[in-house]
């Protein structure tokens, strides 16, 4: 497969998932609406060409379902979040709680609220259009990726993007249009890992310093014997409550993101 042909099924894929994920962030419609919509598509459905284009949308959809998972991580906010959360759960010491669960819902609905702009910039200018067959398929991918790409620009430090150009062999693009999904999607990755561990390690500071303090006060009084760990994670804990903690790292997790 050629890159260029790699790179539209990649475009392919990201915008089906971005039209489930546009679907999923915006209001869902009253229920007079939805059967309103059932009865038009049995309506449509007397049409031939209408089965085969309902029957190809839903096979986008159910392909989009299957790679939501993989384009959610790869391609939005979720994976800072989700980093500095888990280092967030260690630096206080508790390796199960907030259990996995708690954590991956927390991540994914402050994923929805931060990607809200983008999702409904995808819906007003690809989805809409195309299910209303005002534009084709091929333009309704490039209207739908583009928002994607200037989120993922953004977020995207050059230094990251340069290594992934220049592993790729590919000449140098000169703007910002020329570079491509391939290149763009591992970027903003690592550019995504290296902000989640600079929030995280300023996350760490506070529960380190606890637990240097407790170490040097149960070695001063000769209670060597006794783990750390069970005088410093209630501090920790109480500490955390006392400052409002998931308040500030929700914060400060939402305004790095420009």
């Amino acid at each position: 497969m050629t890159s260029s042909s790699l790179t539209r099924t990649i475009q392919l894929l990201l915008l089906s998932a971005l039209l489930v994920c546009s679907s999923i962030a915006i209001a869902a419609p009253a229920d007079a609406n939805a059967l309103a919509g059932l009865t038009d598509l049995n309506v449509l459905s007397n049409s031939k060409s209408s089965d085969l284009a309902s029957a190809i949308r839903i096979l986008v959809l159910l392909t989009a379902l299957s790679l939501i998972p993989t384009l959610l991580i790869a391609t939005t906010s979720f994976l800072r979040i989700i980093v500095v959360l888990s280092m967030l759960r260690h630096g206080i010491g508790m390796q199960d709680t907030p259990p996995n669960a708690a954590l991956l819902s927390i991540a994914l609905f402050l994923t929805l609220f931060s990607m809200q702009p983008v999702w409904k910039e995808v819906n007003q200018q690809a989805w809409l259009p195309f299910q209303q067959n005002k534009v084709t398929l091929g333009v309704a991918i490039e209207q739908g990726v583009k928002p994607m790409r200037d989120f993922m620009v953004r977020q995207t430090r050059e230094s990251d993007l340069a290594l992934m150009v220049e592993l790729s062999g590919d000449e140098k693009p000169t703007t910002v249009d020329d570079i491509s999904i391939t290149q763009l999607i591992p970027a903003f990755m690592l550019s995504e890992l290296r902000s989640a561990f600079q929030i995280g390690f300023m996350v760490f500071l506070p529960f380190l310093l606890v637990d240097l303090i407790v170490a040097s006060v149960l070695t001063s009084l000769g209670m060597m014997m006794v783990p750390p760990i069970t005088i410093s994670l209630p501090l920790k804990v109480l500490m955390f409550i006392l400052i409002d903690g998931w308040n500030l790292v929700v914060k400060s997790l939402m305004g790095s993101f420009s």
